[in-house]
Formats: C-alpha cells, structure tokens, sequence
C-alpha cells in the first residue's frame, strides 16, 4: 500500500488506523447487517453513535457542562451568518479583528444583520501577524467580538485569548480544534468545520454558552437557530451521519494515544521540527512573526515563484502531496494537522534540505 504524506489544508489527513477501523466496519457496522452510511438517523443504533460522540467530545476537549456542542452542517462558512443571527440580541452591535480572509468573509457576512465595527486587522502586513489587543479596544456594550483563532491560510494563530470582558468572545476554530487544550469557558462560542483534525468534510460542530441560546433574530433560518438545533439534539434534520461517526472513531483514537495533552505535545514538536529548518534556512523563508506563528499551518517561500512551482512539483513527485499555497498568497503551506506522523515532517525536512543543496 503506497500512501503519501498529505499536507492539504482540508480535507485533510486522518489517522490511518481509523481508516481501517472504518473500513472494517463498512458493509456491516458491528454486526447491526448494515452501513453507517444506511441506518437510519432515529435508529437505536446510530443514537448510540451520536450521543457517543457527544460524550467523547466533551471528554477530550473538557468542554463545560453550561455549555451545548452541536453536530450542524453548512461548513464553518454557514455560521458566518449564523453567529450575527443568533447574537445581535441587545445592542446589534458586534466587534470583528481581521487576521485573514476568512475572518474578512465572517466580518463581511455580519455587515448585513447589524452595525458591525472592525476593532483591528493585519491586513496591511499581508495578515503576517495578530494584532494586539486589550479590553479597552472592545466596545463594552457589543453584544459579541469575533475573532479567528487560527487562520489556515497565512499561517497565523492568536497567542493569546483576548479579554473583551463582559462582551461574549466568539472564536471560529477550525484550523485548530482538538489539536491543543483551550479553555472553552474564555468563549461565548466556538465553532468549526471538522475536515481538518476531526473528522471528513461535512461535519460542523458549534459549541455555545446555554445563556446565549433563545435570542435569535425573528427572520432567522431554522436551520441556523441554535436553540432549534438544540432542541433537536443536533437531529433537527437529518444530520452528517458518516462524518460523526467518523470524528467518534477520532476522538476515540486520541484516547488511546493518552488523551489532548499528549496530542498537543506531538503537534508543537511537529511544528517546532519544521519552523526550525526554516529559520536556518538559506533558500525557504516563513513571513509570520514569531510568536503568531501557528502550529497547524506552515506557510513557507522560495526566493522565486519558479522555484516555488518547482519544489512543489518535486515534493509531489516524492510523496510530498499538497504543498501548495493558497491561490490568494502563494508560496507554500504545510498544514500538519493532528493525523500527520512526526515521520511526515523528517522525511519533508529532509527532502527540503536536499532541495536546498541542489538550488541554494
């Protein structure tokens, strides 16, 4: 079986022996004569699979019990519209912090529910950095702040969880969830698409603070009314079943490997691996200042967009798949999310120091 190291931003890779798990219980999950992809959503069996999830996921992000975690669809996109819906309640006013395209899609998706203001953004060094902030900079009569905690395509992540005090900090972390502890209790909301560490694309999982539930706008889509969503236990339709189930064999897997903070440990030796070549490096350079510097996303350059096309295409070539950078920046991008073997990053490591010899 030839595998290759993939290091696409999402979907992304995941953990090879739940692929197996998976595949093992394809045809007949665990002799019910059937696939997960085919029971029904009301069955007693998937129940124990969604509610299992719930638990699990709980678990291992140690997720407070005023807090409900929903299993929605839509990708995180969805709620860029659904966060203004549900919590524009007092004043409609919202503050957003800008560090990336998708919090600048988030930030423009708001505009049409409310008076939203732009409290800060790091577009003018090409989102190279986070900026940074203190309680003052927040409008104290907000009904929310946003933020996004990491920011997949330039290879940012917040060093620090702002302090917006009273105001509900909202965190879109889907380029980060369930790779390191956080301490959800510092948010009003997280949220994220799965296809990154947790599980394949079409799983979405909004955690939100029980106190800010019940307050949507009248126009609001049931579909992204949270209290609606709760209600019906993430089943207020027929939910993403293939993909909680598999995000249920993920979080399982990060169990056997001794729980989140062993996971985090594996990440940030990863990340360190990688960022220690480029800082040493005549030919890669990354553009993120330092302590911004994400652990999930490595964005990386050659002195010349030819010799970005053509690592690239020599990566590929070696089993190095999806180094690419974002259509909107270039470069390269190494996305080592928490399926990603630290034998991934040695054997890239390796290949770019040989490809530095050869055109350094």
């Amino acid at each position: 079986m030839a595998r290759v190291f993939n290091f696409s931003a999402g979907p992304s890779m995941l953990p090879l022996e739940v692929l197996r798990e998976a595949q093992a219980d394809l045809i007949d999950y665990q002799g019910s004569g059937q696939s997960v992809m085919e029971m029904s959503h009301r069955s007693k069996v998937y129940e124990e699979i969604i509610f299992g999830a719930e638990k699990l996921f709980r678990q291992v992000y140690n997720v407070p019990d005023n807090y409900k975690l929903l299993f929605l669809q839509g990708g995180a996109s969805t709620q860029f519209a659904a966060v203004p819906l549900n919590l524009l309640r007092k004043s409609g006013r919202a503050d957003y912090i800008v560090t990336g395209q998708f919090a600048n899609k988030a930030y423009q998706e708001a505009q049409k529910y409310g008076q939203i203001r732009l409290v800060a953004s790091s577009k003018d060094k090409t989102f190279s950095y986070i900026p940074e902030l203190t309680k003052d900079d927040f409008d104290p009569e907000a009904d929310y702040a946003y933020i996004c905690f990491n920011n997949t395509i330039f290879g940012t992540k917040f060093p620090y969880i702002p302090d917006t005090g009273d105001v509900p900090l909202v965190a879109d972390i889907s380029s980060c969830m369930i790779s390191e502890p956080l301490d959800i209790s510092k948010f009003g909301v997280v949220y994220g698409g799965a296809q990154k560490n947790v599980a394949p694309a079409g799983l979405t999982v909004v955690i939100v603070r029980e106190d800010l539930l019940g307050y949507a706008k009248p126009e609001t889509p049931v579909m992204l009314n949270w209290k609606a969503q709760v209600d019906g236990g993430s089943m207020y339709n027929t939910p993403p079943c293939w993909s909680i189930y598999i995000c249920k064999l993920v979080l399982e897997w990060i169990e056997r490997l001794g729980g989140l903070e062993v996971l985090a440990e594996n990440n940030r030796k990863k990340a360190a691996l990688l960022y220690d070549f480029l800082d040493n490096s005549k030919l890669f350079g990354n553009p993120v200042r330092k302590q911004d510097r994400s652990m999930m996303n490595v964005t990386f350059v050659c002195p010349t967009d030819e010799l970005n096309a053509q690592f690239v295409k020599e990566a590929a070539a070696a089993g190095f798949v999806n180094l690419k950078g974002h259509r909107s920046v270039g470069g390269m991008r190494a996305s080592i999310y928490n399926a990603m073997p630290y034998e991934g990053l040695e054997k890239l490591v390796a290949f770019m120091r040989e490809f530095e010899k050869a055109n350094g």
